[in-house]
């Protein structure tokens, strides 16, 4: 019984410590993705905001939301990258969308018009775009 306290604080100790050690790890990943971030990334950020970087700075990034519009950020509200993967899976959950309406209804042949028009531009591509000025 006597030994019982000192084994229980050594477990809750030990618990605590590779706790904060995954915690740090955690962290550092973080700060090293939003150290290497790059113009052309596609990005998330802590609000959900998906952007495209086009300019980074020591402690903001400026992403382009749309075609035209870009915001400052600060490096810290960049949670991830998004991997090419990830925008091809969003880009054809959209397609399927606006696919779904029967092609019977008169607002068809313009939603399909519209999703053909819309074509992926390379991080080159918007790098011109933005610099053209």
């Amino acid at each position: 019984m006597d030994l019982l306290f000192p084994l229980l604080l050594a477990a809750m100790l030990a618990m605590m410590f590779f706790g904060m050690r995954r915690q740090k790890k955690e962290a550092d990943k973080v700060t090293q993705m939003q150290d290497s971030l790059k113009v052309g990334d596609r990005v998330t950020t802590t609000s959900g905001l998906l952007g495209t970087v086009v300019e980074v700075d020591d402690d903001t990034v400026d992403l382009e939301i749309a075609e035209d519009v870009v915001t400052t950020w600060l490096r810290l509200a960049i949670r991830e990258v998004r991997t090419e993967d990830e925008a091809a899976a969003e880009d054809t959950g959209a397609d399927a969308v606006a696919t779904a309406e029967p092609a019977d209804s008169p607002a068809a042949p313009a939603v399909e018009e519209s999703a053909a028009s819309v074509a992926e531009e390379t991080p080159k591509q918007t790098e011109t775009r933005l610099t053209k000025d």
